[in-house]
This record gives structure tokens, sequence and C-alpha cells, in this order.
């Protein structure tokens, strides 16, 4: 399978030859505060099957803790992937990705960090597009 990726304003793209195996919606604090958002969902991909196909050159780094680095476009800040130099596998930032997957195993981890204000456990109402009417 492959799967095709890329920030939000176009500058920089990815290809990955291989399947998802699951995906993790990580609550951690330095996830939350670099999506700016409850949680970042994420897949695990083996290095040697990804490839950056335009704008590598074009990427920042931030290491946010020792040894991980994550990869972002430096002009619209989309997370692209999150890696540890020399292991075997690149985390994509799933938000990022253009091909449609379906995964039949996924997690809710470090919820011990989770969002006070974000439960994953409620049911919420959902809405096709927007904000509801007032």
């Amino acid at each position: 399978m492959m799967l095709t990726g890329g920030c939000a304003c176009g500058r920089v793209s990815y290809e990955v030859d291989a399947a998802i195996p699951g995906i993790a919606h990580c609550h951690c604090r330095t996830c939350r505060k670099t999506h700016a958002a409850a949680f970042a969902s994420l897949a695990s991909v083996p290095r040697d099957r990804f490839r950056w196909t335009q704008g590598e050159e074009l990427l920042n780094t931030y290491e946010s803790s020792p040894g991980k680095l994550r990869r972002f476009c430096p002009v619209c800040g989309s997370h692209l992937v999150a890696e540890r130099v020399g292991q075997p596998n690149v985390m994509l930032r799933l938000g990022c990705l253009d091909t449609p997957v379906t995964v039949d195993r996924q997690w809710h981890i470090w919820r011990s960090d989770g969002a006070s204000w974000y439960d994953p456990g409620e049911a919420y109402p959902e809405l096709p597009e927007g904000f509801p009417k007032r």
C-alpha cells in the first residue's frame, strides 16, 4: 500500500510504501502542546519504506526530548513526523496523511497527561461541518 502525505501549504510531502499496523492517539503534554490539540494521532512506519518526495531541505526540527526529533514545515507549521535517529521506524503524524486508511487497532496513550477538558470515553455530538447553529 502506498501512503502519501504533506503539509498544509504543500511545500513538503512524503510517501510511505507500507501499511499502517495501528494508530496511537497520544495525550502526552508535549504532543498536546506541539499540535495545539487534545491529542496527536500517529502511526509507526518502517524508516526504509518512508521517503520525502518534496521539500525535505525546508524542514525544521525540534528536539522535544533527548533524541526525539519532530520535523515540521517552517512555513505553515504542520508537524509531519517524529523520529529518533538510528531507530528503525518513524512516527507519521496522521493529520497530514492524504491517503484514506482503515485500521482495526487503535489506542489512547499517555492518558495520565490528558487535557482536563477532553475525555475520549465520552460521547459527544457529531456534526458533518462547522459549529452548531445557535
